[in-house]
């Protein structure tokens, strides 16, 4: 089946020295190697969180000082690194597409945008369901709380800026600018337990030292991560995957109305 001419990559059109780019990401291809990859996510995120969460939730001991508020930590920490790790990857499909203008780049980024917010609402949600019992408190406007706050905000930003012009092409332009300044961001969040007095603790796992959680603890955790972040993987492809198609169902219906059109 044939791409039509706004999802397909024309050597004549590819800018120099993004030949690699446009060969890998060529929508065709994209949708051959992602209907292979898709179904192994899926299984793999099931067989990670059907064996992480009863491990973390059920048979993990209890920590000495949180007791077993600690639990919220197997959910709230895996959203936490999602939230910003897929925040970077929506500024280099942002970048990629301001640079190369890829389509798929953009359908990319903005498929992307509403599981990322959906992850940080987690996120800020476990981490007061949790700072209620250890700070007396839902919410406080430290440094981390706060910059997650806006980490949030530039998600949803990003997933209404997208869909707010009537050009798709617009809206993923505006939506790549915003994507790119708001990665200022993410460093404040990752450092900012370490630059700024904050009532959040600093790093447990991702630090020069090594982690400082016990392997009882450490363990469930890093399997909860694994797993959520095959599930993340998953549900950004299977809407991007069904973004392109949808998107070529609508170029090839309009080409169909051309030619009615030019034949009545």
């Amino acid at each position: 089946m044939t791409l039509p001419p706004s999802l397909s990559s024309s050597p004549a059109t590819v800018p120099r020295g993004a030949g690699v780019l446009h060969r890998f990401a060529n929508p065709g291809r994209f949708l051959r190697l992602s209907g292979r990859v898709q179904p192994w996510l899926w299984a793999l995120s099931a067989l990670l969180l059907g064996v992480g969460v009863p491990w973390a939730l059920l048979l993990s001991p209890p920590d000495w000082q949180q007791g077993e508020t600690v639990r919220i930590m197997y959910i709230h920490v895996p959203m936490a690194w999602l939230a910003m790790s897929g925040y970077v990857t929506l500024a280099l499909a942002s970048a990629a597409a301001l640079i190369w203008r890829h389509p798929l780049a953009d359908l990319f980024a903005r498929e992307l945008s509403p599981v990322g917010a959906a992850v940080t609402a987690l996120c800020l949600a476990t981490g007061s369901l949790w700072g209620r019992p250890m700070w007396g408190t839902w919410w406080v406007w430290d440094a981390r709380l706060t910059s997650v706050l806006v980490l949030f905000f530039l998600w949803v930003g990003h997933a209404a800026l997208v869909r707010a012009f009537d050009e798709d092409e617009r809206g993923a332009r505006a939506g790549a600018i915003l994507a790119l300044v708001g990665a200022v961001n993410v460093p404040v969040v990752k450092f900012s337990v370490d630059f700024f007095n904050t009532l959040h603790q600093p790093a447990s796992v991702a630090r020069l030292g090594g982690p400082s959680l016990h392997v009882d603890i450490l363990y469930p955790l890093l399997v909860c991560a694994a797993g959520f972040t095959a599930l993340f993987a998953a549900l950004v492809l299977g809407r991007t995957r069904a973004a392109v198609m949808e998107k070529r169902i609508r170029q090839l219906q309009l080409a169909q109305a051309r030619r009615q059109e030019s034949a009545a």
